[in-house]
């Protein structure tokens, strides 16, 4: 009611001239148009928005790809392209799950595979073979949670292992620790006492918590130029859940177990990309849209599977044909069956 009473109340009561009155039949006449223009205007930015949602871009040519930076970089400028971020797992280098998301870091894709593969078999495999690119304290508390054994590289773990690798000494991580009192020290000696906890949202919505540690006075330290840069005291930032973690992923992946695990991760899912890219010449998508693109990629691993098959029955004759089946993982009969229905709900959906 107020804003009825503003636009009635507000123009004083008063006879109009006609010249006035067809003038201003005139105004009222643009100043509708221009309304239905900005309604217009608006509604187009509300759709793209909407289209974006929580990308940083998108293609218009294909609104589901994001610009991405590509490997093949015939340019060499880092110039992005509209693309798809495809995920694969693989056993015996056959495909056994694939998964398209619009993010370029693998991080935030890790969580989201695994509950595909879920979906698809009906439970999570024991074991997770990954590289640094998804160690992070997200993924290792999913899979921790959920009963995997995780061996996921973090970052910095290829450097730890280097025969010459030293400790940088003003890292924190380098800093005596008293447990029990709950405070670091220094290099120069100073006690680094506790200050509080700070909370922080990964893109996903994950929760991290991380202690924060303050040294007393900086002023004046031979060693501040080595340490840090910033302005006043030192702070430090601990992460005690994330560093269990990688303590736990560290002493898996320096096992006899993960030594093994390593070394087949570079023949299994590496192998497979190199097949499709250089052997298959497999390196762009056919169609656009999502659904399109995932109907492409399911025809291809079905027949990339098939074709492995064959290939090792012929490199090694059975006596039985149905020992060559038997070769193949069964997850791969479970991902023909699901590509199936990928395709059949996608020729539905165009026949609507």
């Amino acid at each position: 009611m107020a804003c009825s009473v503003l636009l009635c109340g507000a123009m004083p009561q008063v006879p109009i001239h006609p010249l006035k009155v067809k003038l201003k039949a005139q105004t009222l006449s643009a100043f509708n148009a221009l309304m239905m223009r900005r309604g217009t205007a608006a509604n187009s930015r509300h759709r793209r928005w909407m289209t974006l949602g929580e990308r940083n871009s998108y293609s218009k040519t294909d609104p589901d790809a994001t610009f991405m930076r590509m490997k093949e970089d015939a340019m060499n400028n880092g110039q992005t392209k509209p693309g798809y971020n495809l995920q694969i797992g693989t056993e015996n280098q056959f495909i056994t799950n694939f998964a398209l998301y619009p993010n370029p870091t693998d991080t935030l894709t890790y969580i989201p595979f695994l509950k595909t593969f879920s979906e698809r078999y009906g439970r999570l495999f024991s074991t997770g073979v990954a590289d640094s690119g998804y160690g992070s304290e997200e993924n290792y508390r999913f899979m921790e949670e959920n009963g995997m054994e995780a061996f996921v590289k973090y970052n910095y773990f290829h450097k730890e292992q280097r025969p010459r690798y030293v400790a940088n000494p003003f890292s924190y991580e380098s800093f005596y620790y008293n447990e029990k009192e709950d405070f670091y020290v220094c290099p120069m000696g100073q006690h680094m006492t506790r200050i509080g906890v700070k909370r922080s949202k990964t893109d996903s919505g994950y929760i991290t918590e991380s202690v924060r540690y303050r040294a007393r006075r900086c002023d004046g330290c031979p060693l501040r130029g080595s340490c840090f840069k910033a302005h006043g005291n030192r702070v430090i930032e601990v992460n005690y859940r994330l560093n269990e973690y990688k303590k736990k992923a560290r002493e898996r992946l320096l096992s006899e177990e993960g030594l093994r695990h390593r070394g087949r991760r570079c023949i299994e899912p590496e192998a497979v990309f190199g097949q499709m890219k250089y052997d298959m010449a497999y390196r762009r998508f056919r169609h656009t849209g999502k659904d399109k693109v995932t109907m492409d990629f399911a025809f291809f691993a079905m027949a990339f599977n098939i074709k492995k098959m064959c290939a090792k029955a012929e490199n090694k004759p059975f006596e039985n044909p149905n020992e060559a089946v038997s070769e193949a993982p069964k997850t791969i009969y479970g991902l023909l069956d699901h590509n199936k229905i990928v395709i059949r709900q996608y020729f539905e959906n165009k026949a609507a």
